[in-house]
C-alpha cells in the first residue's frame, strides 16, 4: 500500500506524522519504506541522525516524477509512506497518481483552513486519473486544552469539503513528538502512550 502525505501549506508536521505512521507500522510486524520528496529532506536527515543501536526504519529519497518510485517500491513493501513538500508540487501531484491513501495534516488555524479548497481540487482532479485513492483532511498538532475549542471549531468548517474524508482521530500538539523528532526517534521509542495511541487509531481509521 502506498500512503502519500501532502499539504499546501509548510509547518503542519507532516514530517513527523510519516515516521510516526511508519514506526507503528512497523510494530505491527509489517515491511515499511519511507520516501522523502520534500527537497528539505528532514525525513532524510532525522534518518541520518538516527542512532545506529535503535531499530531500522528505512527512508530513500525522491524528487520529480516519484509516480513509478512508489509503485516499484510497494512491489516490495507492505507499506510506502511517501512525504512531499507543503506546497503544490511535481512531487505531490505524481505521487497522488500512485497513491492508495492520501493523507492532508492541517493545523486547526485559519490559515491552515484557507488551502484546504487548493488541496481538495488538487486530490479531485487526481481522482481521475487513480480512482482507488482515498483522501483523509487530519486535523494534527490540536492543543491538549479541553477549554480550548479550536480543533472542534476547525472540523465544523471541514465538513464543508466533502471531497476529503475528514479523520474522526487527531493528533494533539504534544511536546513529545517535538522531543522524539529532535532527538529523531519515534513516539513509539517514548514513554508516551497518549501518543502513541493516537497514532494508532489514526493508522486504524485511514489505513488499515
Amino acid at each position: 500500500m502506498i500512503v502519500l502525505l501532502g499539504s499546501q501549506k509548510g509547518g503542519v508536521g507532516k514530517s513527523t506524522l510519516a515516521v510516526s505512521i511508519a514506526a507503528y507500522l512497523l510494530e505491527l510486524g509489517k515491511t515499511v519504506m519511507i520516501v522523502d520528496a520534500d527537497d528539505q529532506k528532514s525525513v532524510l536527515t532525522w534518518y541520518n541522525n538516527r542512532d545506529e543501536n535503535l531499530p531500522r526504519v528505512p527512508v530513500v529519497s525522491a524528487t520529480g516524477n516519484i509516480k513509478n518510485t512508489l509503485l516499484e517500491m510497494a512491489q516490495h513493501y507492505d507499506y510506502v509512506i511517501a512525504d512531499s513538500a507543503g506546497r503544490d508540487s511535481s512531487e505531490l501531484r505524481s505521487g497522488l497518481m500512485a497513491a492508495d491513501v492520501f493523507i492532508s495534516p492541517l493545523r486547526p488555524s485559519q490559515m491552515d483552513l484557507d488551502v484546504v479548497p487548493h488541496t481538495c481540487d488538487v486530490f479531485t482532479n487526481a481522482q481521475i486519473f487513480n480512482e482507488k485513492v482515498r483522501g483523509y483532511l487530519v486535523l494534527n498538532m490540536t492543543p491538549t486544552n479541553l477549554f480550548v475549542n479550536e480543533g472542534n471549531l476547525a472540523a465544523e468548517v471541514l465538513r464543508d469539503f466533502p471531497a476529503m474524508s475528514q479523520a474522526s482521530n487527531r493528533i494533539c500538539d504534544r511536546k513529545v513528538f517535538r522531543d522524539t523528532w529532535a532527538t529523531s526517534t519515534t513516539v513509539f521509542e517514548a514513554d508516551n502512550e497518549k501518543a502513541k495511541e493516537e497514532i494508532r487509531k489514526l493508522v486504524d481509521e485511514v489505513i488499515l
